[in-house]
């Protein structure tokens, strides 16, 4: 019988434990780190502020001095051909940066899904057996993400061709209503339609991955497996995702106490450095140009990615116990996957034959 939502806690408790401390390896914490990282398990909750927008002060040549203060700071006088440059190279960087994070996050999904089955991570060896089926999972999530952009300008496109064929957008004054209530409506749909694509991308990373990585099918046919057993059992699978949530909000909760405390700890030697480059660069007479911009914004994006791996690494019992919980859930509605975590004890060695012994000779 399958067992419940509720039920496939305890197990994924205890798989976690085994995994994590029994024994307790700091290089499968790490490489664990780097792979939930790049499988888009990490979850944590944070927030921001808009920062304080300065004024730009008029153009003198002691502002021209990279970091000769954040009040007085300017950028040299660029020419439209060299800020259009570097607004293209920005965006091209950024596609490239997210297909790139997508490949990655396509194979390191079955890496993942191997180390937990096995309570071992091996990224090489998964990387290579499990790569044919990384790229049909990414074949997917890229169908997946034009499917949404398309929805999403579509959302978007329609009211607000609706709305300037209305003429509401010329004089919003006169039209308040109408425009508050399709504001409403729209952000009900936005809303909507973000929850369903979070629930697919849920369940394909949860129940469709190991169709994938155990029958070698597409995204496409697992959804066509997953369909069927979803609808015979409509509330199991209802309870699993409340149950997911409230699991996930728990852990967010106290994997986030555990980060703030981590962080706060390493923003301080982080800080000293910060404030020294600002200091070395103001007194070499450095200047805001495009490739001290760029310097500064790559040294951003390591400084991150270095922030992210350390809440990853924090967060390495979650990455196992999350992945772990949809795997023993899914096991007793899977048999392959079923065989597989729970394979069946070796059958008794055979008796050794029965030898007659000789008669006497007599």
């Amino acid at each position: 019988m399958p067992i419940s939502a509720v039920d496939a806690i305890g197990p994924a408790f205890e798989h976690t434990k085994q995994q994590l401390l029994k024994p307790f390896r700091i290089s499968q914490w790490a490489k664990l780190a780097l792979v939930g990282f790049l499988a888009g398990e990490l979850s944590s909750s944070g927030g921001c502020s808009a920062p304080n927008i300065p004024q730009i002060p008029r153009n003198t040549d002691d502002s021209q001095h990279l970091f000769g203060g954040f009040a007085g700071m300017n950028l040299p006088n660029w020419d439209p051909k060299t800020i259009a440059l570097a607004i293209t190279l920005l965006i091209i960087s950024a596609f490239v940066l997210c297909v790139l994070f997508i490949y990655l996050n396509s194979v390191m999904r079955f890496v993942l899904f191997d180390s937990v089955i096995a309570k071992k991570c091996g990224i090489r060896e998964s990387w290579r057996r499990r790569y044919d089926a990384g790229m049909r999972f990414f074949f997917w999530q890229i169908v997946l993400a034009l499917v949404a952009w398309g929805v999403m300008i579509i959302l978007i496109g329609i009211p607000a061709a609706i709305a300037f064929a209305l003429g509401w957008l010329q004089h919003p004054g006169d039209h308040v209503l109408p425009l508050v209530l399709g504001g409403i409506f729209l952000f009900f749909i936005f809303f909507l339609f973000f929850v369903t694509a979070l629930v697919v991308t849920v369940l394909t990373k949860d129940f469709v991955v190991p169709q994938m990585a155990l029958e070698n099918i597409s995204a496409f046919e697992g959804w066509r497996r997953l369909l069927p057993m979803m609808k015979s059992e409509k509330g199991g699978y209802a309870g699993y995702i409340g149950m997911k949530i409230v699991l996930a909000l728990g852990a967010a909760v106290v994997f986030g106490i555990i980060t703030t405390i981590v962080m706060f700890i390493m923003l301080i030697p982080a800080g000293a450095i910060g404030v020294a480059a600002l200091l070395a660069g103001k007194a070499a007479g450095m200047m805001w140009t495009l490739y001290t911009i760029t310097a500064a914004v790559v040294a951003g994006c390591i400084a991150l990615a270095i922030m992210f791996y350390v809440v990853s690494f924090v967060s390495v019992p979650g990455i196992v116990f999350f992945p772990a919980y949809s795997l023993y859930f899914f096991a007793a509605r899977y048999p392959a996957l079923n065989a597989l975590l729970n394979p069946a004890p070796p059958a008794p060695p055979a008796p050794p034959p029965y030898l007659q012994p000789p008669e006497p000779i007599g």
